[in-house]
């Protein structure tokens, strides 16, 4: 099984412009995704969606995907808007309190999709009542489970991209998490960078966004002081692909649009092909 990931789509950013860098960004992953032979099972586009929430560009986005050969599995995050989503998603689930959270068997793994959305805040939200519901739909099955969510509940040392490691919705978020020991995977965005970690006793991925990436830069950061520093970045529009091995969810990530292409599988590239395939 192959699960392709995408985040931090951010449509809508220049609302008026028909050849908007964001959209354009975006178009070069899902072609990247559609070249992929075999192609992806499924997509998971982990949040950030829309950049202003707009019901615009939630309709741009579910053209979009409706046009794909594989289902898109969305999960929310701050710049998103949980009524206008629901508006144009009317077919992505719910809970009864109205959060998108809902659970998706996908052959030999269970995904289930967080919502951590907190319409004002920036980081992530994970209260009681979301908490009992991702409790119950851990206990329902025992089969490998991936937990998708927005937020990563991680400091990663970024600057200004990063959570306090104590934040009240972490702590709750491990707790809920630390008696369901079939978790494999947290796969989650809007970091807009490709990081790996550990936590709460399994792996974290975060998947590159495919709109402009966050600059990398570990020096503190005084909110009083601007210092002129690099934030965002035109990096390549990013994206992640998580294979089954029938073990183990192995993570690689990718970029969009044309790379130049060093070698080919042809005759000069039998030889060291045949002997890497010899040593398995």
């Amino acid at each position: 099984m192959l699960i392709a990931q995408v985040t931090d789509i951010h449509l809508g950013f220049q609302p008026d412009d028909p050849a908007e860098l964001n959209r354009k960004r975006f178009d070069d992953v899902l072609a990247s995704l559609l070249a992929l032979n075999p192609r992806p099972d499924l997509l998971i586009a982990s949040g950030d969606l829309a950049e202003h929430g707009t019901v615009a560009s939630y309709r741009t986005l579910k053209i979009l995907c409706d046009g794909l050969p594989f289902p898109v599995l969305p999960a929310l995050g701050n710049h998103d808007d949980r009524a206008n989503f629901c508006s144009v998603f009317g077919d992505v689930p719910r809970t009864d309190d109205g959060f998108v959270q809902y659970c998706h068997d996908a052959g030999p793994l269970r995904l289930v999709i967080l919502d951590t959305l907190e319409h004002g805040r920036h980081g992530g939200s994970f209260d009681e009542a979301r908490a009992a519901w991702l409790d119950a739909a851990l206990a329902a099955s025992s089969k490998p489970t991936v937990i998708v969510l927005h937020h990563p509940p991680i400091e990663t040392g970024n600057g200004w991209m990063t959570e306090h490691v104590d934040a009240p919705w972490t702590r709750m978020l491990g707790a809920t998490l630390a008696p369901h020991r079939h978790i494999i995977r947290l796969l989650t965005g809007h970091l807009h960078r490709a990081i790996v970690t550990g936590w709460g006793g399994t792996t974290l991925a975060v998947c590159p966004s495919s709109a402009p990436q966050v600059a990398l830069d570990f020096r503190a950061l005084d909110a009083d002081h601007p210092d002129g520093r690099d934030m965002i970045v035109a990096e390549a529009p990013g994206f992640a692909l998580h294979y089954w091995t029938g073990r183990d969810l192995v993570t690689h990530f990718g970029t969009g649009g044309d790379h130049p292409v060093l070698a080919r599988y042809n005759a000069r590239m039998q030889p060291t092909v045949r002997h890497i395939l010899s040593e398995l």
